[in-house]
């Protein structure tokens, strides 16, 4: 009942912490100097703060709590409690990029409502959001702004209503003209909402086009998480495992997506890629079907090693004649490009793949950036797939 009662009182006043820190904390001069609240936070003068040299500090308000932490991106730091009931920490310096956090009262981690929600790591979560320099297309610029629309489609595989998660470029509404379109899938844990709102696809799409780097394009993120009514999973690193997807994506997304919306119809025109899970998807399926994909990028997969389920993987077997006739293999595909971040354990076994790749002569493009198995890393990766495309 003390448990109970406590994340209660969590949940009711970390709400009004940001009124608290306000009224205490928000008169001139009353943040750490030179500190700012980052764009994930509900409201600006509040906590957490993100400090110049990449620290971050959170003040929660739990007055009947007995211990509280903060979970960010699974490490744990002891908050200190002050007399006025306000729990204190400042973290290690973070690194660029977006990063899940959790409060954990009397070991119930819970979200903090101090923070807009994410649904990532399985769950809603907390996040804080910090600014890479040189990194002005992730942000909103004054240039045409496209629309992000959530629309519902039947899966016959699913046998119920599904959303899909749709960008659409500055005056797709106004005109007449077709588009070419990407297939764009999250990673494990997360969701269709994940490109669009954690991977700053909108943002990175209107940037890149207003600049003339991109074509325009519509991007089409789907729930991959998909389980079939006769059985079998639409995740696993395998070609089987990939079927009830596959079947979801060819059956039920794409020509939900030509019916109802301005897209060419040529494979030449449509592209897949995906983080992770989806990078696995985007692998098999990109790859081995060829008549409905001339496009594909695979960002961050563990399927070649990095990852417990990960073991022995042998590409021609799971990609026939990307070795056996390389020659055909390369002309079915305009694009073929993957990434990894450096400091993902997944990098060496993608650069291993990569040098296997090359050296049977396999056309792939491919590029690492500085980050784990992390957004800013999967955010890098689309922002140089999509200057690529349908040129």
């Amino acid at each position: 009942m003390k448990t109970t009662r406590t994340i209660l009182i969590i949940l009711l006043t970390a709400g009004v912490c940001t009124l608290v820190a306000t009224k205490v904390f928000g008169q001139k001069g009353s943040f750490p100097e030179g500190s700012y609240s980052p764009v994930t936070n509900l409201y600006r003068d509040s906590y957490p703060r993100v400090l110049s040299d990449g620290t971050v500090m959170f003040r929660v308000n739990a007055p009947e709590a007995q211990r509280v932490q903060i979970d960010l991106c699974g490490t744990k730091y002891d908050m200190k409690k002050s007399e006025d009931g306000m729990w204190e920490v400042t973290t290690n310096p973070q690194v660029p990029g977006y990063h899940y956090y959790f409060l954990i009262v009397d070991g119930v981690s819970v979200a903090d409502p101090a923070s807009q929600m994410f649904y990532g790591c399985s769950r809603w979560s907390s996040a804080i959001e910090i600014p890479e320099p040189g990194m002005d297309d992730f942000e909103i610029q004054d240039v045409p702004h496209g629309e992000v629309r959530t629309v519902n489609y039947y899966s016959n595989v699913d046998e119920a209503w599904r959303p899909l998660v749709i960008y659409t470029p500055a005056g797709y509404d106004e005109g007449t003209q077709d588009y070419p379109v990407v297939f764009i899938q999250h990673g494990g844990g997360e969701d269709q909402r994940g490109w669009m709102e954690q991977g700053r696809t909108p943002q990175i799409m209107d940037n890149l086009i207003a600049a003339g780097k991109a074509v325009p394009m519509i991007v089409v993120s789907s729930n991959s998480n998909v389980k079939a009514r006769s059985g079998g999973f639409g995740g696993g690193y395998s070609w089987q495992g990939m079927q009830a997807f596959r079947t979801e994506l060819l059956e039920n997304i794409i020509p939900f997506v030509e019916k109802n919306y301005r897209v060419k119809l040529d494979r030449k025109s449509r592209a897949m890629c995906g983080l992770s899970m989806g990078g696995g998807q985007s692998f098999y399926i990109g790859l081995r079907d060829p008549d409905v994909f001339a496009n594909v990028g695979v960002f961050s997969t563990g399927m070649f090693g990095g990852i417990r389920e990960a073991s022995n993987f042998d590409l021609e077997k799971e990609v026939p004649g990307i070795l056996s006739d390389t020659k055909t293999f390369n002309e079915q595909f305009d694009v073929f490009f993957m990434s990894c971040g450096e400091q993902d354990p997944r990098i060496k076994y993608t650069r291993e793949v990569i040098k296997k790749m090359r050296d049977g002569g396999v056309d792939v493009l491919f590029n690492s950036y500085p980050g784990d198995h992390e957004w800013q890393v999967w955010r890098k990766s689309f922002h140089e797939f999509a200057q690529y495309l349908f040129k």
